[in-house]
């Protein structure tokens, strides 16, 4: 009797199992479509990424999804952000890319940021980017201690957006005189605006976005490229400063580190809290396999992208170690200088 009760309990327990927990990661997605969230606007680089991506990716998840990409703009991607974490179906058919800067939000108290960077699902990204500060021909600024004289008025998407953070800290730190024009929904509107003569340049501007998108303007000597915003030199700008090489003491090199350390992880992706594990395993292993499929690096060939991978593995253990290693003093700092 004994026996029979237990094993009537067992069934019960499993009966009461989550539905993921008795079907297979190719059952699941067979069939069915995953909505890839874009949080800037269209004809931006992060639109663009994301759209290559949806064209490849679905062939290497289980079940082949086709994977839709969806606009949520807003606030450099900060609505989409909130949305994903607090909203978005939590079950993996709902994934996202938005500002590389949101993650770091919590930490440097950006107010309208209601997630917890460190508990989101981190899947990959595209690039590990150098972002450029550059200025329109006519202002006649080629390089940084100009600006301690003349001030350079730059258009941003505001928020957490790398052109609405970059060019405060830069200002915060060195004592130059930049001023933002917040409120451009994306890239494409700033370069828009620059042309029409609204703002006179755009810091936090991922390079790989200038070459995929203003190739003609490089050409005709549009723009003039004054420092890069990264911890590493591109092989592209063998003469343009690197903001690094501008600190003065040990504590603006740690601000610099702090704040440019996002560029690691320049075209995120990422699904929300809750996934079960095994289908996030395997969106991790399909955008792996993506970066190294032929046809994948072709079209972005095509399309000017730089293609240089970051695991999703890699992402959540920097944003985790920065939240943990960050002293409290420091990023109230620079959460003081970029508000």
């Amino acid at each position: 009797m004994m026996a029979r009760h237990a094993f009537v309990l067992v069934l019960a327990l499993l009966g009461k199992a989550p539905a993921h927990a008795q079907q297979s990661v190719s059952d699941f997605y067979k069939g069915k479509s995953v909505d890839l969230y874009i949080g800037l606007s269209a004809g931006g680089v992060y639109d663009i990424s994301a759209r290559l991506l949806s064209r490849h990716m679905g062939k290497y998840i289980p079940g082949n999804p086709t994977i839709l990409p969806r606009q949520m703009e807003g606030a450099a991607g900060l609505r989409l952000a909130n949305w994903l974490y607090q909203l978005g179906p939590k079950d993996g058919t709902a994934i996202g890319t938005f500002a590389r800067g949101s993650a770091f939000d919590r930490l440097l108290g950006i107010q309208g940021a209601t997630f917890d960077a460190t508990k989101y699902n981190w899947i990959g990204s595209t690039n590990d980017e150098v972002s450029i500060c550059a200025a329109w021909h006519t202002t006649g600024i080629t390089k940084m201690d100009q600006l301690y004289e003349k001030e350079l008025i730059l258009g941003s998407t505001g928020g957490s957006g790398d052109d609405e953070q970059f060019p405060k800290l830069i200002r915060g730190v060195l004592g130059v005189k930049l001023r933002t024009v917040s409120g451009y929904p994306g890239g494409n509107e700033i370069k828009i605006a620059m042309e029409r003569g609204e703002v006179n340049g755009r810091c936090g501007w991922s390079w790989s976005s200038v070459k995929a998108t203003q190739g003609q303007w490089l050409k005709d000597k549009a723009i003039s490229i004054f420092v890069q915003l990264s911890l590493r030199r591109h092989p592209d700008l063998p003469d343009v400063p690197m903001i690094m090489d501008l600190a003065r003491t040990e504590e603006e090199r740690q601000i610099f580190k702090l704040v440019f350390a996002r560029q690691v992880m320049a075209w995120p992706f990422v699904a929300p809290p809750g996934v079960p594990m095994e289908r996030l395993a395997a969106l991790r292993k399909a955008f792996d396999d993506t970066m190294k499929d032929k046809e994948f690096l072709a079209e972005a060939d095509r399309l000017g992208l730089e293609i240089t991978p970051v695991s999703g593995e890699k992402m959540q253990r920097l944003i985790s170690e920065i939240y943990e290693t960050t002293p409290p003093a420091l990023a109230a700092k620079v959460a003081e200088m970029i508000k």
